[in-house]
């Protein structure tokens, strides 16, 4: 089994949605992906928080086995905050305040034995810090990053080198639009592939998600949840059920990445369904598989020229 390196954001969420409200929830970009990867494989997180973060939410990554070496503390500063509302359909979160604090300057370093990691996610952070992370790592065997349609305005060019070193890149529908200016997805993730990275998902939240090589495509539904309670971290969690999984199997292979997609569909779905991290870190490998196998019977059919089968 392999190990995950996740580079990204630790912080304390306030949350608005229709079900209720949160304050400083334990949150952020790497928090959700390492405590959905951390269901398969070891974790090893990288980030910073200030010292006012409580020490019980690190307690917490601490019990699923995730490695905190790479947690820098920094006992005068004030962590990283944000504060969002959500209404409607919750498909896009209104960020009401955000402080960067600690996070703002931010500058990875990585622990000796984390540069042999062999999967490595960086979570949605500035490209540049990206590009620090992949040359601390170079040996790792797949790569994957996500990013925002910040970075896309504003940091493009740093941004278009780090598509260039990784193996795998996530983005949004939206996100994916406005990088390549085509509106019909395929022919977007096709223009991603023609920017470097051999593999990229589109992250399509209520609809799913859409993987594409140079050579194929695999669409996965999204899980039909009937209550959607709090939608934040469902696509770090995506990000790291899928980082985990390849992990796992070891081989980078399109079949194990079909699957991994999959897996990361099923760890959002969980997400979905509670404030932060709450109903993530119940999730045991029987509901992962429970969930897992549902999607694989919404997706099965028969060829149509085949007799049917059963009482209409």
């Amino acid at each position: 089994m392999g190990r995950v390196l996740i580079v990204g954001s630790i912080a304390l969420d306030t949350v608005q949605t229709p079900y209720g409200r949160v304050e400083e929830e334990l949150g952020g970009a790497g928090t959700y992906a390492s405590c959905a990867a951390s269901l398969m494989a070891p974790v090893r997180l990288v980030g910073v928080v200030g010292g006012d973060f409580p020490q019980e939410h690190l307690d917490l990554l601490a019990s699923r086995g995730i490695d905190l070496s790479g947690v820098e503390r920094r006992a005068e500063g004030r962590s990283f905050r944000w504060v969002g509302a959500y209404s409607g359909d919750m498909g896009q979160a209104k960020t009401l305040d955000t402080q960067l604090n600690v996070f703002a300057d931010f500058q990875p370093t990585l622990p000796g034995d984390y540069r042999q990691t062999e999967v490595v996610f960086l979570a949605n952070i500035h490209p540049q810090l990206q590009l620090n992370v992949l040359e601390q790592c170079a040996a790792a065997r797949f790569a994957l990053a996500d990013t925002m349609n910040l970075w896309i305005e504003s940091e493009q060019a740093a941004l278009l080198e780090v598509l260039k070193r990784v193996d795998l890149a996530l983005l949004n529908d939206a996100e994916v639009r406005m990088l390549t200016g085509a509106n019909m997805l395929p022919r977007a993730a096709r223009a991603v592939l023609e920017l470097g990275p051999r593999y990229v998902v589109i992250k399509r939240g209520e609809h799913g998600a859409l993987l594409a090589s140079r050579e194929e495509f695999f669409a996965a539904p999204a899980f039909p949840l009937l209550d959607v309670r709090d939608p934040t971290g469902a696509g770090d969690s995506f990000a790291g059920g899928l980082a985990g999984l390849l992990a796992r199997l070891g081989k980078m292979t399109w079949d194990n990445l079909r699957r991994a997609v999959v897996v990361g569909t099923v760890m959002s779905s969980y997400c979905c369904e509670d404030f932060g991290l709450r109903r993530l870190q119940q999730v045991t490998e029987e509901d992962l598989l429970e969930r897992y196998e549902i999607l694989r019977g919404m997706t099965e059919i028969a060829a149509w020229n085949e007799p049917s089968v059963g009482q209409q």
